[in-house]
């Protein structure tokens, strides 16, 4: 059966846990939200199987993926799944996807699965190096191979009721979805800017440009930190929470740039 499966991706955790679902289950198409979302009108998913992948951002889904679900129409006969990657928790984060679903379908999911991958918001914790990233990279991997076998068997897997992560999505979600597009305003960028356009190759929005040799920010943030994790110097901060001088790095190490460039549906 054919699978179609739908990707967001800031520093390429959902884009890895994409492609390895995508390799275990087969004859799956990945396609990049970002390049969808650059037109107008319904997007009509095709026949077989629908999956939606991306990250959890303050107990929620990105503002784009949020919006990409009000256009998209799946079949009522058809197995649609979610897949989210979260470095801490956000569990709830599945009621949004099914939510989206349901209010443009009126019907929701019919499984919904998280992986934990590496953490990358370095203003909230250090991202984790060496043998600790190695395991939950591992890890992941093994539960793709459990989903997988869950989405070619048709499983169910509603999302549950999460007291506490329903709570902090209460708190947390609509101001982050009220305020993210702004978030470039939080960007900064040091001397040690080489000017190299790393971080306008790998904006999943095109919120960057360059001027006079430097990164300027637009309002199209989606907040996913590309910008900030790939800059091959360290020159981007953000100047949130802890901030982030000092507080390390992190992209998932099988994802380029030139991949990232891929998801705004542009030639590398």
């Amino acid at each position: 059966m054919k699978t179609t499966l739908y990707y967001f991706t800031g520093t390429g955790n959902s884009l890895t846990i994409a492609r390895k679902i995508a390799n275990l289950i087969g004859e799956t198409e990945l396609i990049p939200i970002p390049a969808l979302m650059k037109g107008n009108g319904t997007i009509k998913a095709p026949e077989g199987r629908v999956g939606i992948c991306c990250p959890v951002y303050d107990m929620g889904i990105p503002v784009l993926v949020r919006d990409f679900l009000e256009r998209l129409v799946v079949n009522d006969n058809e197995y649609v799944f979610a897949v989210l990657t979260l470095g801490g928790t956000g569990a709830a984060a599945l009621k949004l996807v099914d939510s989206g679903i349901r209010n443009r379908n009126g019907r929701g999911i019919n499984a919904g699965f998280l992986v934990k991958m590496p953490g990358n918001f370095p203003p909230v914790g250090v991202p984790p190096v060496g043998a600790k990233q190695a395991l939950i990279l591992q890890r992941a991997e093994n539960e793709c191979v459990r989903i997988a076998t869950a989405i070619r068997n048709g499983d169910e897997r509603r999302p549950g009721f999460t007291p506490l992560t329903s709570l902090l999505q209460f708190m947390l979600y609509g101001p982050f979805t009220k305020n993210v597009r702004r978030s470039g305003e939080k960007f900064s960028v040091s001397e040690a800017c080489t000017s190299c356009g790393t971080c306008v190759q790998v904006c999943p929005t095109g919120n960057i440009t360059m001027a006079d040799g430097r990164p300027v920010y637009a309002n199209r943030c989606e907040l996913c930190c590309a910008c900030l994790n790939y800059c091959p110097v360290q020159a981007i901060n953000l100047d949130m929470l802890f901030g982030t001088e000092g507080r390390g790095r992190y992209h998932h190490p099988d994802v380029t740039p030139a991949d990232m460039q891929m998801q705004k549906g542009l030639p590398e």
